[in-house]
């Protein structure tokens, strides 16, 4: 197996120049020069996938790289119009995402548990107001926090983070540092507590390239605050290794009922020894046929080695989509957001709660503190990241570097930070306990070993007009625009399918698998190559009260980004003109606009 340290020269340098092919296709027949807008008002465009919407280039450089071969759209109609891609690509000139306007925060609009509705006082995602904002310093220290894999700690360090955590949960619930406001902080700037300072717009920071500065920044003063209530500026809150085999179970420290770190609102059937399922479906959880241990642990070894490796060459497929000053919502996750991430919180929520709480909804998400475990090894993958090859480097977009978030910090301060300053673990002082990394070489494999080359021989329903509503198995043959790449372009550009316009209900939760190249008698699973990804969602609410008369306000519009490069040379396809992709919707409701294939930088 392999390991991989977080050595200071694989994590101390970000500033990488990264592009994003910009060219024109059927997607936008209508596309032409635009310039920066000098309005800030607020452009409220659906697409969220649109190659054009990166700001890594120029507007000369990018109308220069514009090639018709390079975006080939599958699917005219529904959500695509000229008026779109105008405000599209007006806002690749836009703004950084700026701090949120605390005098608009808003208690979402959600049916709470009976338990939580008697809670005094009443739930509220809002912080304790404060117009004293100070600027962000990075931190002096003797020496680096090392944050333990949660499986591996001893009982002292139990101690110690029990001691902590209770400290912080007898807080009155008015102090920022109380655990009710730590818990509310995921609730303020993921279910539509804040809208942009200077825009009447949402204020949200899952589904874009936001989602891993924000959980950063958020395990950050978490953290400084439990250590200063013990008075150790050393401690380093736990992460839970739900990538390696040993780490695939929820950590005994979290599930002692008389501990500070215990939360009894999670899934009862999913206790250790459970092994966690990384692309986990609600829909088809049933003890007597889920994979045993053992076959679940490769299972889950194998979409990590999708997720960050085949799925993640590129900043953008990693780290999410560009959102910027004044757009709507939900660009795109990242490859990591999208799975594990999303999942492990569905796995994790209670179903006996209405709506999978703790996990299983972002606005009680931070109420259980395995919540803060599981996104640490997030963060930590972000780090894990960075070493696996040259070209995964952070932006250097400054609308993603400027973006701004408030936080308290452990002296009740309302701290200002920027992404930019997020972007070394070290600098912030802590980095994560070297364990094994086993899913490096954990390549999935195809399920058969001669592919058909007959595209027509699909018995399954065909669609070639979109929109579409995902009620039923479909394949979709899509064009790429090119074939036969040799190795020096496929370094060069990463081939992306892209699901576009994925619309539906925020209070409704999404799961729909894509496949690639299948045959109709094969069961494709997790560790086949065929599987190329999923789309899942935790629920959200983003009714912010303000736009209540337009139309489809509770319709999230996003988009799912997968990469092909290595699953086709695995397919051995590269030869091929096109590829058939399968969608398979296993619960909400959805529906998908349009999809595609494009060369990404």
């Amino acid at each position: 197996m392999a390991s991989i340290s977080s050595s200071p020269l694989s994590l101390m340098s970000f500033n990488v120049s990264s592009n994003f092919n910009t060219s024109s296709s059927l997607l936008n027949p209508f596309s032409q020069k635009h310039q920066p807008s000098k309005n800030r008002k607020p452009k409220h465009h659906q697409i969220a996938c649109t190659s054009n919407d990166t700001n890594q280039n120029s507007p000369k450089e990018q109308e220069q790289k514009a090639s018709p071969r390079r975006n080939v759209l599958i699917g005219l109609g529904g959500l695509y119009g000229a008026t779109t891609f105008t405000n599209n690509n007006s806002l690749a000139f836009g703004a950084p995402v700026p701090i949120p306007d605390l005098t608009s925060c808003v208690v979402p609009p959600i049916e709470l548990p009976d338990d939580i509705k008697k809670i005094d006082p009443p739930i509220s995602c809002c912080p304790p107001f404060s117009s004293d904002i100070i600027d962000f310093k990075f931190p002096t220290f003797n020496k680096l926090r090392v944050r333990p894999a949660a499986q591996l700690v001893n009982d002292d360090y139990f101690a110690k983070y029990n001691k902590a955590l209770e400290l912080m949960r007898a807080l009155p619930d008015d102090d920022p540092r109380s655990f009710y406001q730590q818990a509310n902080i995921h609730c303020a700037y993921c279910v539509g507590g804040y809208t942009q300072k200077g825009y009447d717009v949402e204020l949200q920071v899952h589904n874009s390239w936001l989602f891993l500065p924000f959980h950063r920044w958020y395990l950050y003063f978490y953290e400084r605050i439990l250590g200063s209530l013990i008075n150790d500026p050393t401690f380093a809150i736990p992460f839970w290794n739900w990538d390696a085999p040993d780490g695939m179970q929820i950590p005994s420290i979290f599930t002692n009922p008389n501990s500070s770190l215990y939360d009894p609102r999670r899934n009862p059937t999913h206790q250790p020894p459970t092994i966690v399922d990384l692309n986990y479906n609600r829909k088809n959880d049933n003890p007597a046929t889920n994979p045993s241990a053992e076959e679940q642990i490769k299972i889950n070894l194998t979409w990590m080695h999708k997720q960050m490796i085949s799925n993640s060459k590129t900043n953008r497929q990693f780290l999410g989509s560009p959102y910027r000053g004044g757009d709507t919502p939900f660009k795109g996750a990242g490859s990591l957001e999208n799975i594990p991430h999303t999942p492990i919180h569905i796995w994790t929520g209670d179903p006996r709660q209405p709506h999978g709480e703790d996990m299983g909804h972002f606005y009680a998400a931070g109420r259980d503190p395995l919540f803060y475990a599981h996104h640490a090894n997030v963060d930590r993958m972000w780090s894990v990241w960075k070493t696996l090859g040259k070209k995964r480097k952070d932006f250097t977009d400054p609308d993603w570097l400027e973006s701004e978030f408030l936080f308290y910090d452990e002296n009740k301060n309302l701290v200002k930070v920027k992404v930019k300053d997020s972007a070394n673990d070290r600098k912030l002082g802590y980095v994560y306990q070297d364990v094994d990394i086993p899913w490096i070489k954990y390549k999935s494999k195809p399920s058969r070993r001669v592919k058909s080359k007959d595209k027509n021989k699909s018995t399954r329903k065909l669609v070639d007009k979109f929109p579409i509503v995902l009620d039923s198995v479909v394949s979709i043959i899509v064009k790429r625009p090119k074939k036969s790449r040799n190795s020096k372009e496929k370094e060069d550009e990463e081939e992306i399918l892209v699901i576009d316009g994925i619309e539906y209900d925020n209070k409704t939760e999404v799961k729909f698998d894509v496949i690639v190249n299948d045959e109709d008698d094969k069961v494709i699973g997790g560790e086949n190559t065929e599987f190329a990804g999923s789309y899942v969602s935790v629920l959200h609410v983003h009714d912010h009260g303000k736009n209540k008369k337009k139309k489809n306000n509770n319709n999230i519009v996003t988009c799912l980004r997968l990469g092909l490069t290595d699953l086709l040379e695995d397919l051995k396809a590269e030869d091929d003109d096109s590829i058939v992709v399968t969608l398979i919707p296993r619960y909400g409701d959805v529906k998908i606009s349009g999809i595609k294939i494009e060369l990404e930088d």
